[in-house]
């Protein structure tokens, strides 16, 4: 017990000794470049940020939680891609289109007669809307969005209906997307973006007693964002 706790103290001691060099080295080569008489020079990474551009493009890793039936009370956590896009109209103001698909397991509804078992559902979103710069400067940025369009939905059932699952029919439905963007600038073309949203649906079933159900549900994605050098 002993010997291990001296080989996890030293290895953590090697660990953040190495960090420690590889920080100063990154910030030596980063943030003071060296003339040629041996001078530092103080370089700014940030320094053309204008928030100027025309068009920008984001892809992000997504996540989403979803109820694929109207009566699962187990909720299916998702995983997928967020693909958005802008065109800037004015400095505050732009269009926004953004493509998300999100594959996971879900929980099914009782009684559950057929003993199914973390069957998976996907879903596509496709909206677009207005989008607004909010407060900014050349660190980063908060943009906020609504955006409107469609939702398909889809159980992977085998032979097995959505009914037999208490699932939602597969289909194609209004959803919209509330929410925004944070982001933090890496250059005056790359951000690093954290999008968190509210996913809003409306799913129904033609079984039983057919019903339409609005739901809201939490997402997020993280990736980065490129910016376009043609100007406004």
């Amino acid at each position: 017990m002993r010997i291990s706790v001296r080989i996890s103290a030293a290895l953590a001691t090697v660990a953040i000794l190495a960090l420690s060099f590889g920080i100063r080295a990154l910030a030596q080569s980063t943030a003071s470049p060296t003339a040629g008489n041996g001078t530092y020079i103080a370089s700014d990474p940030l320094s053309g940020v204008r928030y100027n551009n025309r068009y920008d493009v984001s892809l992000g890793m997504a996540y989403r939680h979803i109820k694929a039936g109207p009566n699962v009370l187990q909720g299916a956590n998702l995983g997928g891609l967020d693909l958005s896009a802008s065109y800037w109209l004015s400095r505050h103001w732009a269009v926004e289109g953004t493509g998300r698909y999100y594959l996971g397991s879900s929980g099914v509804g009782q009684p559950n007669t057929k003993n199914i078992v973390g069957p998976f559902v996907s879903e596509q979103v496709f909206v677009a809307g207005p989008e607004w710069l909010g407060p900014h400067n050349k660190h980063g940025a908060l943009i906020a969005h609504a955006m409107f369009g469609g939702a398909h939905f889809a159980s992977h059932l085998d032979s097995l209906t959505p009914q037999e699952a208490a699932f939602y029919n597969d289909q194609t439905a209004p959803a919209a997307i509330i929410g925004g963007h944070m982001d933090l600038n890496r250059s005056a073309r790359w951000v690093f973006r954290i999008t968190p949203d509210a996913v809003v649906t409306r799913y129904g079933i033609n079984y039983g007693s057919k019903i339409t159900q609005t739901d809201v549900n939490f997402a997020i994605s993280v990736g980065v964002e490129y910016k376009f050098k043609a100007k406004r």
